[in-house]
């Protein structure tokens, strides 16, 4: 990328109840663009801020990502996007589950990020304490042996913030970040919603170029006319550059969270990078069709919005089964419908459904059909769920699972069918009538069945411990010799 330098786009992430959102109010209470702060009443899920750094006044888009371990798809969302994360740990609390988790995302992300130690006004914060706690996470800090900027802050106060936007900007400039503000716009979507006013509207952040009003935006299977532009405080521009977070409206279908957008200069153009971008896509089904056996379970997913779907999907990611696999049909935004249900039943699959309603027609139609609509309010809980049903379709198969292991030392006799040996106990435990598997330098040279063990003379049931030398009458076919390894086995299902 050539060009100027451009602001950093900042995430803030971490536990839910780490103070997360009082750091962004705060900075957007203090920091944001002069005259833009008041115009703000609706929540917003991007918005500049401005700091002064060394003399100059700069510019921040910040990010709100959502804290929540079950939105982790989110999380990753903001982190793969932005430029720098700023690692939010309270000072009276140290680093929790979540703290990793959002610590994880940002690593996975190659995202370079600051700590940021919050509540440092509370009476239990012990930052010392906080910073220990980091480091046996794996956040090596400055001065403690890593190169991790941090900052103690405090959002009541704004003591410590200053300072924290400083490192966010030195850490941002190691970027050498820069954008073409005369290039087509690129971004991604950060977030879309159907609104009863402006329709199928979306919140754009440009990583690249500029979005001008009279261009059309293309974000996957969707477009849409810029026929205006909102800035984050919600007052309409005609033009918005690098790093700008905007809003627009009118695309043809809701653009899911995270999809990359560019700009073209009219709807001819637009249709062509669909058409052209659909043939050459490989579907996720396609690539499912590849696998051979594998059960699948398909499902149609209906959520309260495309956040929602979005953090759906990464929570069914991470259900795995080696002879199943979760078939997404479709992932989409309100009410379950007919047509999700007769969807669900062509597929033998199941309706999802994550904060909506089902109609009445498509509930009859569900019963008439025996299609299960499962209801959730709970992403944790609709993947359990999800998980159960995937196992009840995976198909059983016998494992050999190894329970014992010997080297046989010495050969005492052989006949056809049984062979006599002084051997070792390497591992684990042999026992009378139990099968074993030989194997001659990792080489197969048959199966067999323990028919007789003894130690000192006398006849025992089962030998284990490490080391222990005994006698051993194996049932075998197999011309054995000293050296041989002798693999006791036992068969289970899964």
């Amino acid at each position: 990328m050539h060009g100027t330098a451009r602001p950093p786009i900042v995430a803030v992430m971490g536990h839910i109840d780490h103070g997360k959102s009082s750091l962004l109010d705060y900075i957007r209470k203090a920091n944001v663009v002069a005259g833009e702060a008041g115009g703000i009443t609706q929540h917003i899920s991007a918005y500049e801020a401005e700091h002064e750094h060394e003399g100059v006044l700069r510019k921040i888009t910040f990010l709100d990502t959502p804290g929540h371990e079950a939105f982790r798809a989110l999380r990753e969302r903001g982190a793969a996007t932005a430029d720098v994360a700023i690692l939010v740990i309270a000072a009276e609390e140290g680093v929790k589950p979540q703290t990793v988790e959002a610590l994880n995302a940002i690593v996975e992300a190659k995202t370079p990020y600051v700590v940021a130690f919050t509540k440092i006004d509370k009476p239990s914060a012990d930052v010392e304490r906080a910073k220990i706690s980091a480091l046996e996470h794996g956040i090596y800090l400055e001065g403690l042996g890593g190169d991790i900027a941090y900052a103690g802050v405090s959002s009541k106060s704004g003591q410590g913030i200053p300072e924290l936007l400083d490192l966010v900007l030195l850490t941002a400039d190691l970027s050498e970040l820069s954008a073409d503000a005369s290039a087509p716009a690129a971004g991604f979507i950060l977030e879309s919603s159907q609104d009863a006013k402006k329709g199928t509207s979306a919140t754009l952040v440009i990583k690249d170029g500029s979005l001008a009003v009279g261009d059309y935006v293309v974000a996957g299977d969707t477009y849409a006319p810029v026929r205006f532009i909102e800035n984050f405080a919600g007052k309409r521009v005609k033009e918005a550059g690098p790093s700008s977070p905007v809003s627009i409206a009118g695309f043809t279908a809701l653009p899911p969270a995270g999809t990359l957008f560019e700009s073209v200069k009219n709807r001819k153009e637009a249709e062509a990078k669909i058409e052209a971008a659909r043939n050459t896509r490989t579907t996720v089904t396609e690539r499912f069709d590849t696998a051979d056996g594998i059960t699948y379970l398909p499902l149609v997913i209906k959520a309260d919005a495309t956040g929602s779907t979005e953090a759906i999907k990464h929570e069914l990611a991470k259900i795995a089964h080696e002879r199943a696999a979760i078939r997404i049909l479709e992932a989409g935004v309100g009410t379950v419908t007919e047509g999700d249900v007769k969807k669900a039943h062509a597929a033998g699959g199941t309706v999802i459904a994550f904060h909506v309603p089902t109609d009445a027609v498509a509930r009859e139609y569900a019963e008439r059909s025996g299609v299960a609509i499962e209801s959730f309010t709970i992403i944790y809980d609709l993947g359990k769920r999800v998980d159960d049903l995937l196992k009840e379709r995976t198909p059983h198969i016998q494992v050999e699972e190894t329970i014992g292991e010997a080297k046989i030392l010495k050969m005492f006799g052989t006949t056809s069918t049984k062979s006599v040996m002084g051997a070792r106990l390497l591992s684990g435990t042999l026992t009378l009538n139990g099968l074993v598997k030989l194997e001659r330098r990792g080489v197969d040279l048959g199966r067999g069945k323990i028919t007789n063990l003894q130690q000192a003379r006398v006849d025992i049931k089962e030998i284990r411990g490490d080391e222990q030398e005994f006698g051993m009458e194996i049932q075998t076919k197999a011309e054995l010799m000293s050296g041989d390894t002798v693999i006791a086995f036992r068969t289970v299902e899964q």
